[in-house]
């Protein structure tokens, strides 16, 4: 059942647990996304970047996670959102499409032109229902900083900041930076929790976002949870099950095979277990 993004982190904020927004950029993943979520009675949204809609095709992958959700998963609270939109045309694109729930990601722009882009983006959103996150700090990826020589200070949520920008735009959620980063990038050595404490005081009844938790687990989950996250973002942990699975599939068979179907049937069921292990995690099993 198609629910809205808002809804599903309002309720984990009240309940005191957090769901997972899982990335998807196939059919096999969105298969085992929603099969997980079935298994564990848990709510889940599911998210496709700009990348997997140029690869994919925009309506075409997401009709495919939209028919999924309404046909195999109708008892299902289940969300579709739009990850790491970089531009408003492109956040435009993706609400004629039907996403009705978007992210905004200007956290790579100075502040003040954050602020008015996301503004921008809202006042066009909300005129159409739909729901906006922004991120305010920044978190890391491979490539964009050498390897160790972050200075998290200038990178991380500043929580006065925070305060001011999520009033100023009038924003859904807001996806944090303490120290998470995206894909291989080491984080930093220990969270700033105090930091996270602090922009959840700043921010009240703000659902707060980490991306960069493929790698949270145990009791770095717990407490972010306590310090107001609802939702943990996660496509390294997915993509690592789904490539490591379709390796092994295609080493260890005595007789090579050419069905596509038995491959990356395997390869889905990893995904499926990846997604259903963080579910637990966050806590968000038997919620729905």
């Amino acid at each position: 059942m198609i629910t809205s993004v808002k809804e599903i982190l309002t309720k984990a904020r009240e309940g005191g647990y957090a769901v997972g927004a899982f990335n998807t950029v196939n059919l096999e993943m969105t298969r085992a996304i929603v099969e997980a979520a079935q298994e564990m009675r848990s709510p889940v949204i599911i998210q496709i970047t700009e990348k997997t809609m140029e690869y994919a095709g925009g309506r075409l992958i997401y009709h495919l996670v939209k028919n999924d959700a309404e046909f195999y998963a109708p008892e299902l609270p289940i969300g579709i959102h739009l990850d790491h939109g970089h531009s408003f045309e492109f956040i435009q694109r993706a609400v004629a499409i039907g996403f009705a729930s978007v992210m905004y990601d200007g956290s790579r722009k100075k502040y003040v032109d954050n602020l008015e882009i996301t503004k921008k983006v809202v006042a066009f959103c909300h005129e159409k229902g739909v729901e906006v996150q922004a991120e305010l700090g920044s978190v890391p990826y491979l490539g964009e900083y050498e390897m160790g020589e972050v200075k998290w200070e200038k990178y991380m949520t500043d929580p006065g900041q925070a305060a001011s920008f999520a009033k100023e735009t009038g924003i859904d959620a807001l996806a944090v930076a303490i120290g998470n980063a995206h894909d291989f990038f080491k984080e930093r050595e220990k969270p700033d929790f105090e930091r996270l404490e602090m922009i959840n005081k700043s921010c009240p009844n703000l659902p707060l976002i980490l991306h960069g938790a493929s790698d949270w687990e145990n009791g770095k989950v717990g407490e972010a949870i306590k310090r107001g996250v609802t939702c943990f973002n996660v496509d390294t942990a997915t993509r690592i099950a789904f490539i490591n699975d379709l390796i092994n599939s295609v080493r260890n068979q005595g007789n090579v095979s050419f069905d596509v179907r038995k491959l990356l049937g395997g390869a889905r069921e990893a995904v499926k277990e990846a997604v259903k292990k963080k579910i637990k995690f966050f806590g968000s099993d038997g919620k729905a």
